[in-house]
């Protein structure tokens, strides 16, 4: 069965995940480590074959993508079931202030609660719902060629867990790195894992998420 290639990347460095705060739906830029890494990401894969680039809409994955789109003479195109969780009453939050402010919700966030959802935010069941519909809705595009998908931590973390049949609440074992990249396959049967986290581009400059 013929299949769509897939480059899945993480958006490169800001300063909230230096800080190591909740960034969710909200719109920060890179930083300067972040346009870097996204400049070298860019390089990386100017020789690929790309058939088209789909970010987040965010400007941290949007940033990133235009650096593989310029490097590629590929267009960014736009979707917005490629942000990162909803995290709702967490956002703008460091992991240390959410565990102190709202300790219940952090506990259920850090046991991976599959139904939990912050205040205002989705649950991870409702983020594997989008993320899964949204890269097979893409996918289903360009079968037989090579897409890139630049996105978050969180959209990342789904993708790996449904390549390689691990559930929502399997502690995490894999790297989500900024702008490492994490290669796929789809068919209309699902996602089968090529390699991950391949970071030699930026020199060890990737940041790894250690909360999704």
């Amino acid at each position: 069965m013929e299949a769509t290639r897939i480059i899945a990347v993480r958006h490169g460095e800001t300063a909230w995940n230096v800080d190591t705060r909740i960034q969710g739906h909200l719109d920060i830029p890179l930083n300067h480590t972040g346009r870097m890494q996204a400049r070298k990401l860019g390089l990386a894969l100017a020789g690929q074959p790309v058939d088209a680039i789909y970010s987040s809409d965010l400007l941290r994955a949007h940033e990133t993508a235009q650096a593989v789109a310029t490097a590629t003479g590929t267009t960014v195109v736009t979707d917005l079931g490629l942000r990162e969780r909803n995290f709702g009453a967490f956002e703008g939050k460091t992991f240390a202030e959410i565990e102190v402010a709202l300790p219940e919700q952090s506990l259920r966030w850090r046991k991976r609660d599959h139904d939990f959802a912050p205040e205002g935010g989705e649950s991870l069941v409702q983020l594997r719902e989008r993320v899964l519909h949204t890269t097979h809705t893409l996918a289903a595009r360009h079968v037989g060629g090579l897409i890139v998908l630049v996105a978050h931590g969180g959209v990342l973390d789904i993708l790996h867990r449904a390549a390689t049949g691990q559930g929502l609440q399997a502690p995490r074992t894999w790297l989500l790195a900024n702008a490492a990249i994490n290669r796929l396959l789809w068919t209309p049967e699902g996602l089968t894992l090529v390699g991950w986290s391949d970071t030699t581009h930026l020199e060890d400059e990737a940041i790894d998420e250690t909360h999704t």
